[in-house]
């Protein structure tokens, strides 16, 4: 288990990101640590990881991913997290080659992949998986990156680690009831269509572990 942990504390979503950003401001790190809440942007599509209640109609039925090309949406931010086995302390910088998970925040489901066929290019379907955080193997990810460290002003690549597809993005549209957002699946040849890059959020600094009563609410589902 990571250290994060996943409560069911109510915290109002305008209060929170109000702090988020308030704390974000002030902390200029050049690279992404355990426990940031971050906002992935696919660099080729110019579209944000994104997640919601919506369940995909075919496949595995679980909650879909997606891309959107809106900003300022909340259910685009995801937390970066330590895998089941292998603990991930906040603050501490995220190694290139480094198993992670990514849990949307609003409503605590892995970031998550598995053979199904996606919906529209017949990729290897992504999902958002699990309850409070907590689901199974197939939501590590390996973080690929060129240097020692994930940087925050990197292109990097997420390869899923059971079966080795790499996250990405290739232009393929929904209709309703999400109309224009892009489809996000696992392609197993990398490509332009597979890099992100960390855009909006809060990067968690050494020096402030367990320091704030206020950062253990940040990782609450609300």
């Amino acid at each position: 288990m990571d250290s994060l942990g996943f409560s069911r504390a109510q915290l109002p979503l305008t209060v929170l990101l109000s702090c988020m950003f308030t704390f974000s401001s002030g902390s200029e790190l050049k690279f992404v640590t355990c426990g940031s809440v971050v906002k992935l942007l696919n660099v080729k599509h110019n579209v944000r990881l994104h997640s919601h209640d919506v369940r995909y109609g075919s496949g595995s039925g679980q909650q879909s991913v997606t891309g959107v090309t809106v900003v300022e949406d909340s259910n685009s931010y995801w937390t970066v997290r330590g895998t089941s086995e292998v603990s991930c302390h906040r603050g501490t910088p995220v190694q290139c080659g480094q198993n992670i998970r990514l849990t949307h925040v609003n409503t605590g489901r892995n970031l998550h992949s598995h053979y199904f066929t996606s919906p529209l290019s017949s990729n290897q379907e992504v999902s958002a998986f699990g309850e409070n955080g907590e689901g199974d193997h197939l939501d590590e990810w390996t973080v690929l990156c060129a240097g020692s460290v994930w940087q925050r002003d990197e292109s990097v690549r997420f390869r899923h680690t059971a079966t080795e597809a790499l996250l990405s993005v290739t232009g393929e549209q929904y209709g309703r009831p999400i109309h224009g957002q892009r489809e996000v699946h696992g392609m197993m040849v990398s490509s332009s269509h597979s890099y992100w890059k960390t855009m909006e959020g809060v990067f968690m600094k050494p020096s402030e572990i367990g320091s704030r009563d206020f950062i253990s609410a940040m990782h609450t589902e609300f």
